[in-house]
């Protein structure tokens, strides 16, 4: 009875028959069942993970409205501000003067410039600090971000440092209003009228009508010829046996009729004053002449002073001498002066002209021998 039931049960411990390829490779279909758990675990996820969705998102539109609205204000903002100083450059004195220092299309212009970069500059941050404020949202690390802008920055700085000289020196040439187009400036490399200015190159107009294209980082000094005023000098040199009362009246009587002739007298700031003897030499006096003028128009203003002046003194009869004056002639030269005397050596026969011939060596007598 033993036997049977130990020879009944090894039979049944044994391995179980591996199942066949056919039964192994055939694909498993998804019940409903699976399905529905599939659907429940998706769900439980979702409402385990819904609340920090909808606080990330609420932050993320938190933070881009307030850039948004910050960027509108911001910018309004600069730009009351930049219409206020036009307000107040217009309520300026109106002088010729004035109405030159704080005219209305320069400072309209200078003004559009300084907010077009204060408004970039302006959204560039603002926007700039959402952008890492979204990141930050989504649990980003933004440590390796800016430390590689850190990097990237410098070694900008470093390959375009001369870029970035141009650009600030740009800026602050803008802010500082030291010249604008339509100005004549003296840019020490160049020179001539500005018809362009950016915040890296600034283009001017030569006299010759070439086009010159500076680097604001290159401009290491400006003279702007067009700002405030300028001065008309017109040094007159007569003879110094002129009578110098009647030298300056004539210079007065000129100076009174142009200051009162059209378009002189809008082109002149202040009248025309003889200031007196600017030098004294052995032949000669220099009498000056100045004058305040608008800018740019001093050499309109000393050339038909001049003009006028040489009229004026062609009809009072005053000479008008310049540089080496040349002696005056009295007709009574002689016109054996200009020959010199003859000279006694000329004559081979004179005394002179003996002593002075050299010595005719004598040779020696010669001996005959028999």
């Amino acid at each position: 009875m033993s036997l049977s039931l130990a020879d009944a049960v090894l039979p049944a411990a044994g391995p179980s028959p591996s199942p066949t390829p056919s039964e192994s490779e055939t694909p498993r279909v998804p019940s409903f069942q699976d399905a529905q758990e599939s659907a429940t675990n998706a769900a439980g996820w979702v409402e385990q993970n819904w609340s920090t969705w909808l606080a990330v998102g609420l932050r993320v539109l938190l933070i881009v409205v307030v850039a948004a609205v910050l960027r509108v204000v911001v910018r309004r903002a600069i730009t009351k501000l930049i219409d206020r100083m036009n307000r107040s450059g217009q309520s300026v004195d109106g002088s010729g003067l004035g109405g030159l220092l704080v005219n209305v299309e320069r400072r309209r212009q200078r003004s559009q410039a300084i907010g077009s970069v204060l408004r970039s500059v302006a959204s560039f941050l603002i926007m700039g600090t959402a952008a890492l404020m979204i990141l930050s949202a989504f649990n980003i690390n933004l440590a390796p971000l800016l430390a590689s802008a850190g990097v990237a920055g410098v070694a900008i700085g470093f390959g375009a440092r001369n870029l970035v000289t141009d650009f600030l020196s740009g800026v602050f040439m803008i802010l500082e209003d030291q010249y604008g187009v339509g100005d004549t400036i003296d840019a020490g490399v160049a020179s001539g009228e500005v018809i362009e200015v950016g915040l890296r190159v600034t283009k001017l107009r030569g006299d010759g009508g070439e086009i010159w294209y500076v680097r604001n980082g290159e401009v290491k000094r400006i003279g702007n010829l067009s700002q405030g005023w300028a001065t008309a000098n017109v040094d007159v040199t007569v003879h110094a046996g002129e009578d110098l009362d009647k030298v300056k009246a004539t210079l007065d009587e000129v100076a009174e009729k142009m200051n009162a002739e059209e378009p002189w007298n809008e082109l002149l700031w202040s009248p025309i004053e003889v200031l007196g003897l600017d030098s004294v030499l052995l032949d000669s006096m220099v009498v000056r002449v100045s004058a305040k003028t608008m800018p740019g128009k001093s050499l309109a203003v000393e050339r038909e002073l001049r003009w006028r002046v040489k009229r004026a003194f062609d009809a009072a009869d005053i000479q008008i001498v310049g540089g080496a004056t040349a002696p005056a002639e009295d007709g009574s030269t002689d016109p054996t002066e200009g020959i010199a005397a003859p000279s006694v050596y000329a004559n081979s026969s004179s005394p002179q002209s003996a002593a002075a011939s050299p010595l005719t060596p004598v040779a020696p007598p010669t001996s005959t021998t028999k």
